[in-house]
């Protein structure tokens, strides 16, 4: 265990100040999942003129809990994972006696770290603009949404990560990505609250991962009433279809895999 932890605290420190070396690109990061303050006034200005589930000041929290979700849950890994994998970066990894993907997550939790003052400001600076949103959820709720959107983001790196073994058999597994960033952008809850679609789509979509990413944790955080036993019971079933998934594609792709060193 002690050398576990120490392995832990290496890899940790070691991605947290090789992250802090990028500092202007975590701020163009934060700046670019902004997405959710753009579509609150989009949303704010709908709810002005005409009937939604939510009012203008849920729509507001909605937003900015997407925002903080957001934040929490970014995952690249398939775009580091296909530069490995084609210039056989992977190969020296390979020799050592852990997990590659040790070294990814490392990296996207020593990120959150490197970040977390930016998003802070953000927040701060959206509550000086609208003091009305203002809202301090119970600790239930709080405690409840920590769990889910850790929840999300294991799932997120799960599905982005079962994706990135592509590159094994293509050189552009990033494609496959862009692929998903579609529905993943529509059918999250980035966008719009799953609370304006239409029932049937609505009832189709909380079958698939997608809702649980974004929305779930969001609706959680600013108290809009969701099913909890069915979201967690979804999100714990797509992680482990996606983890078997990806263990699967991870050997099957070592076989396949000829990068330099190999």
């Amino acid at each position: 265990m002690k050398k576990i932890i120490k392995t832990a605290k290496i890899f940790l420190s070691t991605y947290y100040a090789y992250m802090l070396e990028y500092r202007a690109e975590l701020v163009l990061w934060v700046l670019s999942s902004s997405l959710p303050f753009i579509m609150m006034g989009i949303w704010i200005e709908a709810a002005i003129k005409g009937e939604f589930p939510l009012d203008k000041l849920q729509f507001s929290r909605y937003f900015l809990a997407v925002f903080i979700v957001r934040s929490i849950t970014p995952v690249w890994v398939i775009f580091d994972f296909e530069r490995e994998v084609i210039e056989g970066k992977l190969s020296p990894k390979l020799l050592q006696p852990i997990d590659p993907v040790w070294h990814h997550v490392a990296g996207h939790i020593s990120e959150r770290f490197a970040r977390g003052l930016f998003v802070l400001g953000l927040i701060l600076l959206f509550f000086v603009l609208y003091p009305q949103a203002f809202w301090l959820p119970n600790f239930g709720n709080l405690l409840l949404f920590l769990i889910v959107v850790l929840m999300a983001l294991v799932l997120r790196f799960l599905i982005q990560y079962t994706l990135a073994m592509c590159a094994f058999w293509t050189e552009r597994a990033r494609a496959i990505e862009q692929l998903w960033l579609l529905p993943y952008m529509f059918l999250s809850g980035i966008t719009a609250p799953l609370e304006v679609f239409p029932e049937m789509v609505l009832k189709i979509v909380l079958w698939t991962p997608l809702p649980y990413l974004i929305h779930f944790p969001a609706s959680l955080l600013v108290g809009l009433p969701v099913d909890v036993g069915r979201g967690l019971l979804v999100m714990f079933v797509w992680s482990v279809i996606f983890f078997a998934l990806n263990r699967w594609l991870w050997r099957l792709g070592l076989k396949q895999y000829s990068g330099m060193g190999a």
